[in-house]
């Protein structure tokens, strides 16, 4: 049985005034998540090496409109961080999609949408091939899928992505290295993908270092990272070989300054793994969207989610 533990209202967190901080007990993890709002459910992924406080400036105007419901993925923020398994396999994005259905059944959200980024939209596409009842419609921000990208490795994206490779190597080499100086690796990825000046708020850079230097937290990480490009491909190469697209009207976001849309047709590849409507554009900015162009996340996510 999935169990709640109510957090009290003064740890609800300054950037998200009026949210309701609740811990879910799923089969693998214990995600956290803030709650607020009335409304069509809208679940919210954030991405590597971030939280749910990607979404801080527009979370609240949101939640005028849906319920929205903010979760950190299991191996981040103040989720819990399983062991990763003999293949890393309690990393999976498809147990940490099990993790989200969970979650928003817990609520009572038999059908939503949802809104990602990173590593929370690569969660969110097998949960939209596991379960097309669930997801009505789904906005993957900055991705295309993750066996694309690998297939079409080339220099220049192993040079912009580098951690895709990093990070995947065995325990304790890239844990020790980040371990070594762990400020020092925040900001540099930070720099490397942000592409807005001043986008990243001090507020916002606290709790990502909070979250994400302590041991546990990077070897989780590197968890993901592990297997993603291990047992997350296997399932992928077996979801295409069975013709498994997505269901759901796609909204696909990206920066025009990041790697996404200069290595790939971004709109060209999901109408490739999708049955259903695609749609989208790029935005003026790196790869942190939401936190770079909120106003413009904010409009196209109200408009594609209110068209329904």
């Amino acid at each position: 049985m999935i169990e709640t533990t109510k957090r009290s209202a003064a740890m609800e967190h300054p950037l998200f005034p009026g949210f309701l901080v609740e811990d879910i007990q799923t089969t693998g993890a214990t995600i956290r998540t803030l709650r607020m709002g009335s409304g069509p459910p809208l679940l919210l992924l954030h991405g590597y090496p971030q939280t749910h406080v990607i979404w801080h400036k527009i979370a609240g105007r949101l939640a005028e409109h849906c319920t929205v419901i903010l979760a950190d993925l299991r191996g981040y923020g103040d989720s819990t961080k399983p062991d990763g398994g003999a293949r890393h396999e309690n990393y999976s994005f498809r147990a940490m999609a099990r993790d989200q259905l969970e979650v928003m059944r817990h609520f009572g959200h038999e059908r939503f949408f949802v809104a990602a980024h990173d590593r929370g939209a690569r969660t969110a596409h097998p949960l939209c091939l596991d379960h097309p009842e669930a997801v009505r419609k789904v906005c993957f921000m900055d991705i295309v899928p993750t066996l694309r990208m690998y297939r079409d490795t080339s220099k220049e994206f192993a040079t912009k992505y580098m951690w895709w490779f990093f990070l995947i190597q065995a325990a304790p080499l890239p844990e020790h290295m980040i371990g070594a100086d762990l400020e020092f690796f925040l900001e540099q990825h930070f720099a490397m993908q942000n592409g807005t000046p001043g986008a990243l708020t001090e507020e916002a850079l606290r709790e990502y270092r909070r979250c994400f230097c302590t041991p546990e937290a990077i070897h989780a990480s590197c968890e993901d990272y592990r297997a993603a490009a291990e047992i997350d491909l296997e399932m992928d190469e077996a979801d295409e070989k069975a013709g498994r697209k997505v269901e759901a009207t796609i909204l696909a976001l990206w920066g025009s300054q990041g790697a996404i849309g200069k290595l790939w047709s971004v709109l060209d590849v999901w109408r490739q793994h999708a049955n259903g409507t695609v749609e989208g554009r790029a935005l003026d900015c790196g790869h942190y969207l939401a936190e770079e162009q909120p106003q413009e996340v904010l409009r196209e996510l109200l408009r594609f989610f209110n068209d329904s």
